[in-house]
């Protein structure tokens, strides 16, 4: 007695011919770019391999340095960090034979569209940069740019922070701060005071040179060297201006300018030095008939 024969229904049939010819076509692509596998898993491993330890030494190096911020150190680390992922992955789809040229222009032609977008903002980050590259200022120096004088507490890659003479937090663009002059007040270990102070033109120049030298030499803040100077500093309509410049440590600079101004006015009082008031003469001319 013999079994009766398996007959599969012919849906059946057909869907397990299309398997096996799929399974068929992917063993033949397997075979034919073996090859190229082999060689975009060993150019993925490799990539990957000298990815990290390239953006370890480069975060070391960068976190390392003394003339680079921390901030644009992890920024720059980060940016090269990825850079040598987006190289790996290009290299890993030329493996393939993929054409890279139009995902390049695609991803060119992305970041325009980003860049332009986002013009505002990436001006302030590229000012951020060059500004804890360059270091106009640091943390803690005083400065003035356009309107904002104060004292910087924070240095970002989009705004710095800064507290006002006058106590007012203020938060600028750093655009706004690598665009203008800079003025840092508290950079250089030394700074120059002058102080000018009138005198009638009936006094004398030299008594006035001897006496604020005197002042000056008096007061321990003041360096000897560069050594003071007084000197006349201008003819003026109603006073002989006289001038006096010292030199002193920066943190002594406002303490001092604000002694020497006071002691003057005291001292020429003192021995006779007359600081005039403006004086204007009037005549009255006879009328003509």
């Amino acid at each position: 007695m013999t079994a009766p024969s398996a007959k599969l229904p012919p849906k059946l049939a057909a869907s397990l011919g299309d398997e096996i010819n799929l399974a068929a076509e992917a063993w033949l692509w397997l075979k034919t770019n073996l090859a190229h596998l082999a060689g975009a898993l060993a150019v993925l491993i490799i990539g990957v391999i000298l990815a990290r330890l390239l953006g370890r030494w480069a975060d070391r190096a960068l976190t390392r340095s003394e003339r680079i911020e921390p901030t644009v150190a992890r920024f720059l680390s980060n940016i090269i960090r990825y850079a040598l992922w987006v190289v790996v992955g290009v290299t890993v789809l030329t493996q393939f034979g993929v054409e890279t040229t139009s995902i390049i222009a695609a991803l060119g032609g992305l970041a325009l569209a980003v860049g332009l977008a986002l013009q505002g903002t990436l001006s302030n980050v590229a000012a951020g940069v060059m500004i804890l590259i360059q270091r106009p200022f640091r943390v803690g120096e005083t400065i003035s740019a356009g309107t904002v004088n104060g004292t910087v507490q924070a240095i970002g890659l989009f705004t710095t922070e800064i507290v006002q003479l006058d106590g007012l937090f203020v938060m600028v663009p750093n655009n706004e701060l690598w665009n203008k002059p800079v003025v840092n007040f508290t950079r250089m270990p030394t700074r120059r005071f002058e102080l000018l102070i009138g005198i009638a033109y009936s006094d004398s120049i030299e008594q006035a040179r001897a006496e604020l030298l005197a002042l000056a030499r008096a007061d321990a803040r003041v360096l000897a060297d560069p050594e003071p100077v007084a000197f006349v500093a201008a003819l003026a309509d109603s006073a002989v201006t006289m001038g006096l410049r010292v030199w002193c440590k920066t943190e002594d600079w406002l303490a001092l300018s604000w002694a020497l101004t006071e002691a003057a006015k005291t001292r020429f009082a003192e021995v006779g030095l007359t600081i005039p008031f403006p004086q204007r003469e009037v005549r009255t001319l006879p009328a003509r008939g």
